[in-house]
């Protein structure tokens, strides 16, 4: 369906930095786009004022952004449905939304996680819960630090379908001067990739707070790209995703930029904080701490041996300090390497 003014129309639930940026990008490419937000001050900021203060300090959002709390009115008559909400919420807030969706919507997941207790990614919790087939079911990942997008930074991502013709349709609509999204098929690795990045940051945050330099960066960050690889490899996935922009190239920036959640979250817990306290510096989640419980369950399912979401979990639930961690991960990461493995 497309708007009066010929435009398709794009809902975008969740209005984070995140959610916010790329519903900026979705304007930019020429869609009519609502952002539904739980808390009505907020709205008015986006609609009225054109700001969202709370995520996006001094950036100006699109005059044609729109806001608003009511699912249905976000929802309706969208071609695109977009869902940037915290990962562990997603499930909850989905079984509420759900009658409003409209039947024919591609759906689409911002979100980089894995679900506690179920282990599912968020595709099978959106397929799980609205019972929409793969035909509609779209993921876009990739090195996509928020207030770079919305500052109209470059910036290159993935769209994962499992069919060339949707990932081309959601490409399409999200493609601008500034912001190139690639295309595959590859939906099981493009989430991989998205949700233990997180968990890999906070453990090169936790060596950045407790004042270890480059080479130990460098270590978690390889060692971390090859467990997450091996996750990939006992789930199907395609090894060449993780060498692309939703594996290494998301990992980097989410690694290295103080822009980042997890890895800011990490340098906390490094510098001796407790999550408690990190997690109220804080203003949006920090998908790592959230989801290393649920990554480690995959991977223990999957038959795979993770030492770096393994250790990061242990320190998030207090039962190692982030000194032990550090040395323990990396002592045990560096035998594989020698051992050829």
């Amino acid at each position: 369906m497309t708007s009066a003014s010929g435009h398709p129309r794009a809902a975008v639930f969740g209005a984070g930095s995140w959610g916010t940026a790329f519903a900026m990008v979705l304007a930019d490419a020429g869609a009519d786009v609502v952002l539904w937000a739980r808390r009505p001050e907020l709205c008015e900021a986006i609609t009225r004022d054109h700001v969202n203060a709370d995520y996006l300090d001094g950036i100006e959002l699109p005059p044609t952004l729109r806001a608003t709390t009511d699912p249905g009115e976000a929802a309706a008559g969208a071609d695109l449905v977009v869902l940037a909400v915290p990962s562990q919420s997603l499930r909850a807030n989905l079984t509420q939304w759900t009658s409003t969706l409209p039947a024919d919507a591609i759906l689409v997941s911002l979100m980089k996680g894995i679900e506690i207790g179920t282990a599912d990614r968020m595709s099978e919790v959106i397929a799980e819960v609205t019972g929409a087939g793969v035909d509609r079911i779209a993921v876009v990942s990739g090195p996509n630090l928020a207030r770079e997008i919305a500052q109209r930074q470059p910036a290159a991502s993935v769209v994962a379908a499992n069919t060339d013709e949707l990932a081309r349709r959601v490409q399409s609509m999200c493609h601008t001067t500034h912001f190139r999204p690639y295309t595959n098929t590859d939906v099981v690795g493009t989430e991989l990739g998205g949700a233990v990045k997180n968990v890999i940051a906070l453990a090169v945050g936790i060596a950045v707070g407790l004042g270890f330099g480059d080479n130990a960066r460098a270590s978690v960050i390889t060692r971390g790209l090859a467990e997450t690889a091996r996750l990939g490899q006992a789930l199907g996935a395609d090894p060449y995703t993780f060498s692309g922009l939703a594996g290494l190239g998301d990992l980097v920036a989410t690694c290295t930029s103080p822009l980042s959640r997890n890895r800011t979250f990490g340098e906390r817990l490094g510098e001796g904080m407790s999550v408690d306290e990190a997690a109220a510096q804080s203003r949006q989640v920090a998908e790592g701490v959230k989801s290393c419980e649920s990554i480690l369950d995959l991977a223990g399912r999957s038959g795979v041996d993770m030492p770096i979401v393994e250790h990061v979990t242990r320190m998030v639930q207090g039962e190692i300090t982030p000194q032990d961690m550090l040395r323990s991960l990396l002592s045990r990461s560096a035998k594989p390497e020698r051992h050829g493995h």
